[in-house]
């Protein structure tokens, strides 16, 4: 039997739009299919050794949040959440978990904070929210059975851009993405996924979920093929009603 380790970090803090349900996406999915999952709740203060665990998730938070957290994240957890990204450990990070991913956020007032540094990309305030349902296409995601459109909600003000080395998460269909001028959201960076989709992102697109935990999977395993096919005609219903709604 295959099992997973994942860990989600500050779970008690960074919990914007229900994005705990991430989590309970990726542990439900596995457990259809007889794939053990041991959770751990790792928060402010606790140790982190990222070879325990084969999926990390960090969820979003508002600015006062992300200030709680950020000097654990970067002094306390830092090396090891780059040892975890460079190892190719499957990474999730939602809007304020992937804007501290970066290397710095600029303020309005032009005040540069630095971040953790772990990804080339950065984040600068912007005048106005970005919000709203928002539709885009991951390529990886095509297939047969697969549109590739994922589903999600945006709320943020920050304008997150990428360096030449990350690459975007899929391209806007309808809403902002990462900064509302380029057509891209999110980022990948070897299996870090980053998004600004709350709402949850993963129980509103199963495909992505499944795709995270084949990666954990084939990192772990070496005679892992392919997930067993599940019956998603309720998920791809739900799924396929909030693009008609939002397209």
């Amino acid at each position: 039997m295959y099992n997973l380790s994942i860990c989600h970090l500050y779970p008690d803090i960074l919990n914007l739009y229900g994005d705990r349900g991430n989590v309970m996406a990726l542990e439900k999915r596995c457990f259809w299919r007889g794939i053990e999952v041991n959770i751990s709740n790792v928060s402010l203060g606790d140790s982190f050794d990222c070879h325990e665990y084969d999926i990390i998730f960090l969820g979003g938070g508002q600015n006062f949040e992300q200030k709680i957290v950020l000097d654990d994240l970067i002094n306390e957890k830092g090396n090891e959440i780059k040892n975890a990204i460079n190892n190719n450990k499957v990474f999730l990070a939602i809007c304020g978990g992937y804007q501290m991913l970066g290397k710095y956020y600029i303020t309005q007032d032009k005040k540069e904070i630095e971040l953790l540094g772990a990804l080339d990309l950065w984040t600068i305030d912007g005048k106005e929210r970005l919000m709203g349902n928002l539709v885009f296409e991951c390529d990886f995601l095509i297939n047969e059975n697969c549109d590739g459109k994922i589903v999600g909600f945006e709320n943020h003000a920050g304008k997150t851009y990428l360096g030449k080395d990350v690459k975007p998460l899929g391209k806007v269909i309808k809403g902002y993405g990462n900064n509302g001028e380029d057509g891209f959201e999110g980022a990948i960076y070897n299996n870090v996924y980053c998004s600004y989709s709350h709402g949850s992102l993963l129980p509103k697109n199963p495909s992505l979920t499944d795709h995270l935990i084949s990666i954990a999977l084939k990192q772990k395993y070496k005679d892992f093929v392919s997930l067993q096919a599940l019956n998603d005609d309720f998920e791809i219903k739900a799924h396929n009603s909030m693009l008609k709604k939002i397209i």
